[in-house]
């Protein structure tokens, strides 16, 4: 690799990183994910510490340039941004996501100069990178490797040690196969990293048989309501009552669930004007709980426009009671920094909203008999926040919007992303969406049955709550992240001692 031109390294790091997202869904090629970080580490083996840094970059380009290049179809599609502020915001986005490689190339390379150093301390600087890039700035957990794993051996670890555990034995294993290509014809070397990773392939074979909760109570009967509204009539005014009683009519005729779930915004009106549009909503779906014993979760936003106002689901059952979304959509639901970027969005005339964020403690919503764990949208990307409503949360809800993305890979994205928080806390999930895909997801984090996309339907499943804990909703993510710290200092004493 060493006596590779520097333009056919970076051509290998772009290639890399544009293959990377085939590990997701809805490719779901889960070695990719072994392989692409390994080509990375080979095109930085023998560079500087700036050729390291523009080959991250390039590979980071590759790897968001197709993996979230979505974003521009929510902006200028839907969001009615310009083509050219729409491209403009779409190529920032991942210009600073790739920045994150770019540095860890740089760190890499830098302050460990010898090859087999770097073989060390590549899985554990790659999982915190990861982790830094779930919270700087509210952070953007897409494209973690650890949930390209769902359907891998590899998945049985996610209970134990949750989305970042696994990225850090996915980046082991492309360590490992750097480690072999390079030594393959010293058989002795070899014995030793095949040894560790057949070891690890096959003690999480093994994991995937264990269950860590228990069955609760009886199944019950659930409906998730797809209205598949086209995202350009959702907002209008006129199109207003004919979207919401279509939800309606659908739930009328799933009288029998125990629970029906509506998804985001499905009203898309301020509760306090739903009476304009549809008179006598609220108390109609009153109605139907007491006559039919049916619960609802309803999406709508909540308060007024003059003051705050907050992307929420309505509880309708004994206990009526509202959930208020927590983690906003950064340049969707709110602006970061506004100062720093109010003139820049003017500029390109985007649209700005300002949804307020709900509160960080905030009590289960009770349905059928159940407490339920709510999460809207892009909330179920943040591992801390779904795990947050654990060990009371005997079920799982997701409810979102995917009409954002169109035809595009984000709404299977997203559906392997509410797999994996389903997967790590040993509950089922039910993800209701506007447009699809919903779906509802085991404990497993398997998907049991699931909506066609842009179709009007009802997804019905008999669901089995559960309680009890995995050890990743004990631990959380601290423990992992700790001790990926604690290697990258031993490693730098090491280094330093045996330089």
């Amino acid at each position: 690799m060493k006596y590779l031109t520097q333009y056919t390294h970076e051509l290998l790091a772009l290639l890399a990183g544009s293959a990377l997202p085939l590990a997701f869904a809805p490719y779901s090629l889960f070695p990719i994910a072994i392989l692409s970080p390994a080509l990375l580490l080979l095109s930085w083996q023998y560079a500087s510490h700036k050729q390291a840094f523009w080959r991250g970059f390039y590979y980071g380009v590759g790897m968001f340039g197709f993996g979230v290049y979505w974003v521009y179809i929510s902006m200028y599609q839907f969001a009615n941004v310009p083509w050219l502020g729409a491209i403009t915001l779409t190529i920032a986005l991942i210009a600073g996501m790739a920045l994150y490689p770019a540095l860890l190339g740089w760190v890499l390379v830098r302050y460990f100069p010898n090859p087999f150093s770097k073989l060390l301390i590549f899985p554990s600087l790659w999982t915190l990178t990861e982790w830094l890039r779930s919270w700087i700035f509210t952070g953007f957990p897409w494209l973690n490797l650890g949930c390209s794993q769902t359907d891998s051996p590899l998945s049985g670890f996610v209970p134990i040690i949750g989305e970042f555990g696994v990225t850090w034995l996915v980046v082991i294993n492309a360590s490992l196969l750097v480690y072999i290509w390079q030594n393959y014809h010293y058989f002795k070397r070899l014995l030793l990293p095949c040894l560790i990773a057949i070891t690890l392939w096959i003690t999480s074979y093994q994991l995937m048989t264990m269950t860590w909760t228990t069955p609760i109570d009886k199944p019950i009967k659930v409906a998730l309501i797809q209205g598949s509204i086209p995202q350009e009539l959702k907002w209008t005014e006129a199109f207003h009552a004919d979207s919401i009683l279509r939800y309606l009519t659908i739930s009328q005729q799933n009288r029998d669930a125990d629970l029906i779930i509506w998804p985001e915004t499905a009203i898309p009106l301020l509760y306090k004007d739903i009476s304009y549009y549809v008179p006598h909503l609220i108390r109609q779906l009153a109605y139907e709980h007491i006559k039919y014993k049916t619960d609802f979760l309803i999406g709508m936003p909540f308060g007024d426009l003059h003051s705050e106002y907050f992307n929420s689901v309505l509880n309708i059952s004994d206990s009526s009671q509202m959930y208020f979304k927590r983690h906003l959509v950064p340049f969707g639901e709110y602006i970061p920094l506004q100062s720093l970027f109010d003139q820049l969005l003017h500029f390109f005339n985007v649209p700005l909203t300002t949804f307020t964020a709900g509160n960080t403690n905030q009590t289960h919503l009770q349905a059928a008999g159940q407490n339920l764990g709510i999460t809207i949208c892009y909330e179920a990307a943040f591992t801390e926040l779904v795990r947050s409503s654990l060990p009371n949360a005997t079920l799982l809800v997701n409810v979102s919007n995917d009409a954002w993305f169109g035809y595009s890979i984000a709404p299977y994205q997203h559906l392997q992303i509410a797999r994996m928080r389903a997967l790590e806390n040993g509950r089922y999930l039910l993800r209701a969406t506007n447009t699809g895909i919903s779906a509802i997801i085991d404990d497993k984090g398997k998907i049991v049955t699931q909506s066609p996309q842009f179709k009007i339907h009802a997804l019905r499943y008999l669901v089995q709550p559960y309680q009890g804990i995995t050890p990743y909703s004990y631990i959380g993510n601290t423990t992992i992240i700790v001790i990926l710290w604690l290697i990258l200092g031993i490693t730098i004493i090491l280094t330093r001692k045996y330089k």
